[in-house]
C-alpha cells in the first residue's frame, strides 16, 4: 500500500506547542512510555510529522550528530530518532513512507544513521549495519560501546566508507547512540 501522507519538515524552533504535544502523545502511544525527558536531551532537532487527512499518524526526527569513521574527518550526520506510527495505523506502510521522505529531506548531510529497535523497514530502504566497533568520544578518549548497533544510509555526499573500521560519535546527554 502506498499511503497518501502529507509531510512537513519542521525545525524545533518553528514547531507549534500543539503539534509538539501531539508528537509527544503519538510517540508515547507507539513506544508505550513517556519519552518527554528523552526528547529534552536532543539538540538541533528537525521533526518530520506525517499527516493523513490532517491527522498526525506518523513521525520521525533527526538531530545533527558528528560520526567519525576511523581516523577520517567527522561526518555531519542526520541521526534519526523517534520513528513512530500511531498504533492503529501500523502495518500500513506509514513508517516506510516517513523514512523515504526523510531520506530526501536529509540529502544535504554527509550521512544518515540510526540505532534500530526493529531493522526490517530500514534494511528494505537501503540502510546497512556498521560492522566495525563503535565508540563514543568523550574527554579526548574513545569509550567502547559493544552492545550498540548502528545502521547508516549513504547519501549523495557520503564519501567512500569501510564499514568494518571503527566508528565513533561525540558524547551526548541521554542516549549515546
Amino acid at each position: 500500500m502506498s499511503p497518501d501522507l502529507k509531510f512537513e519538515v519542521v525545525p524545533a524552533a518553528g514547531i507549534s506547542p500543539t503539534l509538539l504535544d501531539a508528537i509527544y502523545a503519538l510517540c508515547q502511544r507507539a513506544y508505550g512510555e513517556d519519552l518527554r525527558a528523552l526528547f529534552a536531551t536532543f539538540q538541533d532537532i528537525t521533526h518530520l510529522p506525517g499527516f493523513l487527512d490532517g491527522v498526525l499518524v506518523a513521525h520521525a526526527m533527526w538531530v545533527t550528530h558528528w560520526l567519525q569513521p576511523g581516523n577520517a574527518p567527522p561526518l555531519r550526520t542526520a541521526y534519526v530518532e523517534m520513528v513512530a506510527t500511531e498504533p492503529r495505523f501500523q502495518r500500513r506502510g506509514f513508517a516506510t513512507a516517513v523514512m523515504r521522505h526523510l531520506a530526501d529531506a536529509i540529502s544535504a548531510y554527509d550521512l544518515g544513521a540510526l540505532s534500530p529497535a526493529e531493522t526490517s523497514v530500514y534494511a528494505r530502504l537501503g540502510w546497512v549495519f556498521w560492522r566495525g566497533p563503535l565508540f563514543i568520544r568523550a574527554d579526548q578518549q574513545l569509550i567502547p560501546t559493544p552492545d550498540e548497533q548502528v545502521m547508516i544510509l549513504r547519501l549523495p555526499q557520503t564519501p567512500p566508507l569501510d564499514l568494518d573500521q571503527p566508528l565513533s560519535a561525540e558524547w551526548r546527554e541521554g542516549e549515546l547512540w
